[in-house]
């Protein structure tokens, strides 16, 4: 036992001696001077340096002041300074040349001092940019077109004011939804007009007038004016007839020669035709062509009413024609198509295709035998020539909705039909040959110009002035005289010679009208009985 404490304190003391040769070294290196500064530092600073001990060693501070605590460890302590670290300028990235780019920071925070990087603006990459999008839109834009991926499968088709989906040969479009269908930016055309005109043309004729050489050709271009009104007088070549045929030698007296041409169609199966009459006016024989026949037939003038411009032809055989169904012009819409099927110049079956203009036009044409008073036409820019007259002008169901009439020279696309609302109401006239009631008073109207007021005594230019009074008239009867200003009729004011003539026509022959009216600058009151022109 005394043996091993013995042991144990030679170990302790040779460990000791060890430790002290060692420190005697390290004060021979670090000296005297140096040691004694640096205790002397730390017992200023309140023992402000920290030390830590590491194996068997204890600090010098320990053999000075032995150690009160009961776990003490024999060895000596290593003495470590620890100083405040140095500021390091952070590092992001960027060379000293951009340093003179920096934004000026405040002094607290100068040592972070942070740059955000300069930016640039790029033309190219913009309009790089902007191309792309253009070309991802146009693509987009087109897929859709070409996949109908906004639309029901269908092409739509105005008709009579209606929607109506085109099949079997509508071009485009196709049944059983989801198909492709045209594009919006293609002009898209009814893809029903070629079966409208193979199931139409059969009933429309073809009308040959002819008179005997004996008579004056008043159905020839020379003599009617409303061809020349309409046409001018280039039309005419020498050849007879409304604008067209065949010129021919004058005959000799008592033979026949042809007058004109025109169309019509079949409206009754029994073989009713209606055409124009200015297309039949003064011919002493009436021959129609129909397709499928190799021969005219005759046809006899069943009825006719000149202030229309109507005429119903029967063909005289008892056989079963083809016809053509009135549909109704008011239904109908600015914009809808329309189709055209006559003979102009004499080529048969030609067919143009429109569009409804407008509706409610009004023409006056003066003639050999009067005025004709056009009201209520539709205006089509389906072409119209001379032979085209009475021919039909068609719906998309192949309904006829106007008579085409005429067709203005000094413009072009501007056509005339005479609606189906004034044809259904005198066509069972037309057909029995029953005379329609033509009410009328026998004068000639004309406006009022304002240079005209003070001459004739008014007080400003409304009403209507009378040019002239037909002998033997109604107004002739009831005292009305050139000059006389009418400025009512039955109490209403009127405004102009188109309101005086309208409310006249409304009315009835036999009926009495009142017409209020100033002669030398004085008013008074007139009574007319109204008057039947076709007695």
């Amino acid at each position: 036992m005394e043996n091993n404490k013995r042991d144990y304190s030679d170990f302790f003391e040779n460990g000791r001696d060890e430790a002290d040769n060692n420190r005697e070294r390290r004060d021979d290196y670090t000296g005297s001077e140096e040691r004694t500064a640096r205790e002397s530092q730390s017992e200023q600073e309140g023992r402000s340096s920290y030390y830590y001990s590491y194996g068997p060693y204890k600090s010098s501070m320990n053999e000075e002041q032995p150690s009160t605590t009961t776990s003490n460890v024999q060895g000596e302590t290593s003495q470590v300074e620890i100083t405040s670290p140095r500021p390091v300028r952070p590092y992001f990235g960027y060379s000293e040349a951009n340093s003179q780019n920096r934004p000026s920071v405040p002094a607290a925070s100068s040592q972070w001092d942070y740059s955000p990087p300069k930016k640039s603006f790029s033309l190219k990459s913009t309009f790089a940019a902007f191309l792309a999008g253009a070309v991802v839109v146009a693509g987009l834009m087109f897929a859709s077109d070409r996949m109908d991926l906004f639309g029901g499968g269908t092409q739509p088709v105005a008709t009579n004011g209606s929607n109506s989906t085109a099949s079997g040969n509508s071009g485009g479009t196709s049944g059983n939804g989801g198909a492709t269908t045209a594009a919006l930016n293609e002009v898209v055309r009814p893809g029903n007009i070629a079966d409208i005109v193979n199931k139409s043309s059969p009933a429309v004729v073809k009308i040959n007038t002819y008179v005997t050489s004996n008579k004056n050709n008043r159905n020839g271009v020379n003599s009617n004016d409303i061809w020349n009104y309409f046409f001018g007088n280039g039309g005419n070549g020498g050849n007879g007839g409304n604008g067209g045929g065949n010129s021919q030698k004058t005959p000799s007296t008592g033979q026949r020669q042809a007058a004109g041409l025109g169309s019509g169609f079949i409206f009754d199966k029994s073989g009713y035709i209606l055409t124009n009459q200015h297309v039949v006016d003064g011919a002493d024989e009436i021959e129609v062509e129909v397709q499928g026949y190799s021969k005219p037939f005759k046809a006899k003038l069943t009825g006719s009413e000149y202030s229309l411009d109507l005429a119903v032809l029967k063909i005289e055989d008892s056989k079963d024609f083809p016809f053509l169904p009135l549909g109704g012009s008011e239904s109908m819409n600015v914009g809808d198509w329309v189709i055209a099927i006559g003979n102009p110049y004499g080529f048969d079956h030609t067919v143009t295709v429109g569009v409804f203009s407008a509706r409610e036009r009004k023409i006056d044409i003066p003639d050999e035998n009067g005025t004709r008073n056009y009201e209520h036409l539709i205006q089509t820019d389906a072409s119209i020539n001379p032979g085209n007259s009475g021919g039909p002008l068609l719906n998309l169901n192949g309904e006829v909705i106007g008579i085409n009439t005429a067709v203005s020279a000094q413009a072009q696309g501007i056509g005339f039909a005479i609606p189906t609302t004034t044809v259904k109401d005198v066509l069972e006239n037309l057909k029995t040959g029953v005379k329609l009631p033509q009410p009328y008073i026998g004068v000639g109207l004309q406006d009022i110009q304002d240079d005209w007021v003070k001459q004739l005594k008014l007080e400003n230019n409304k009403g209507s002035v009378i040019t002239q009074v037909e002998s033997g008239s109604p107004a002739s009867k009831a005292g009305l005289a050139a000059g006389d200003v009418i400025i009512q009729v039955n109490g209403a004011d009127v405004a102009n010679s188109t309101e005086v003539t309208t409310k006249i026509k409304a009315l009835k022959p036999d009926d009495k009208v009142t017409l209020k009216i100033v002669r030398d600058g004085k008013q008074m009151d007139t009574f007319v009985i109204i008057g039947d022109r076709n007695k």
